[in-house]
C-alpha cells in the first residue's frame, strides 16, 4: 500500500510525531495509517501534540556578524535545561549559519532539524524571530549579546552609517539594556502617542493641576515618554548626561534588532 504527503501530513496533525518519524511509520507498515499510529505511540514518538499549548519562553538567541553580515536566530523551548543542552545549542547554530548563507528565508518552522528536536528532546520546542542583516557599502555593523547559563538570552544588530565600530559596539550595548521600541520619534505610531496623551491628560486632571496648564503638563511629560522608548532620545546608558543623539553626533543609526529570551 502506498501514502502520499497529505497522509503523512494527516499521521502528524493526528499523532504530533515529527515527519520523518511519520515517514518511517508510513513506510514499515506499508502506508496503513492506523498501524502507523499505534506503532509511534508505542515508540513514545505520539506526544508531541499534547505540548502544543505549553509555554515556551526559554530558549537561546543564535548571534553572528561575519564580513558584513549578521544574523540572530531565536529558538524557542519550555524549560532552561533544554535550553542550554548542547543538542539545543548546537541546532540554533546550524540554523543560524543557514541564515547567514542563506538569507533570513534560510530556516522555517518546518524545518526536519527542527522536528527531530521536538521529537528527541520531548518539549514544545519552535523557531521564534529571525534577524538578518547586510551593511550597506561603508557602514558597520555592531553586536552584542548577553551570554547567561551559557547561552544567549540578549541579542542585538544596529547598522550604523558614517560611524566606526566603536560607537557601533557601544549603541549595540546601550539597546541591550535600555530596550528600545523605536528608532526615531516620527516611527512611534499615531495611535500609541494618542493613548499615551490620554492617560497622561487623566493623570494630570486627577493631580488638581490647573486647566489651563493641563496641555503643556502633557506635552512635557510626552518628551519622558518619548525617551523611554525612541533610542534617539534615550540617555546614553554608559553617560546619562548625554543622549543617543549627542553621541552619534554626524553619524546615522539605520536600523536596530533585538531580540530576547523570556
Amino acid at each position: 500500500m502506498s501514502f502520499t504527503a497529505q497522509d503523512v501530513k494527516a499521521l502528524r496533525e493526528a499523532t504530533g510525531a515529527g515527519m520523518m518519524d511519520c515517514k518511517k511509520a508510513l513506510t514499515e507498515h506499508d502506508g496503513d495509517m492506523e498501524a502507523a499510529k499505534q506503532f509511534l505511540r508505542e515508540k513514545g514518538l505520539a506526544a508531541s501534540a499534547k505540548r502544543d499549548d505549553r509555554d515556551n519562553d526559554q530558549g537561546v538567541i543564535a548571534l553572528a556578524v561575519e564580513s558584513g553580515v549578521a544574523a540572530m536566530v531565536q529558538l524557542k523551548c519550555e524549560t532552561d535545561f533544554v535550553a542550554g543542552s548542547d543538542q539545543f545549542k548546537e541546532a540554533a547554530d546550524r540554523m543560524l549559519a543557514a541564515v547567514l548563507a542563506g538569507g533570513p528565508d534560510a530556516v522555517s518552522a518546518d524545518d526536519a532539524d527542527l522536528e527531530e528536536l521536538k521529537i528527541t528532546l520531548k518539549e514544545k520546542i519552535e523557531l521564534g524571530r529571525v534577524e538578518y542583516m547586510k551593511a550597506a557599502d561603508g557602514n558597520v555593523i555592531g553586536h552584542y549579546q548577553h551570554i547567561q547559563g551559557g547561552r544567549g538570552v540578549n541579542g542585538v544588530l544596529v547598522e550604523v552609517a558614517g560611524g566606526d565600530d566603536e560607537l557601533a559596539h557601544d549603541l549595540a550595548v546601550h539597546i541591550a539594556f535600555a530596550r528600545p521600541a523605536y528608532l526615531r520619534r516620527d516611527d512611534v505610531p499615531a495611535s500609541a502617542i494618542e493613548a499615551e496623551r490620554a492617560t497622561l491628560e487623566t493623570i494630570t486632571r486627577n493631580e488638581g493641576k490647573p486647566e489651563q496648564a493641563i496641555a503643556k503638563i502633557v506635552e512635557g511629560r510626552l518628551g519622558g515618554f518619548f525617551k523611554d522608548i525612541v533610542l534617539y532620545e534615550q540617555p546614553f546608558a554608559k553617560d546619562d548626561k548625554k543622549s543617543i543623539t549627542d553621541i552619534v553626533g554626524s553619524a546615522e543609526i539605520v536600523r536596530f534588532a533585538q531580540v530576547e529570551i523570556g
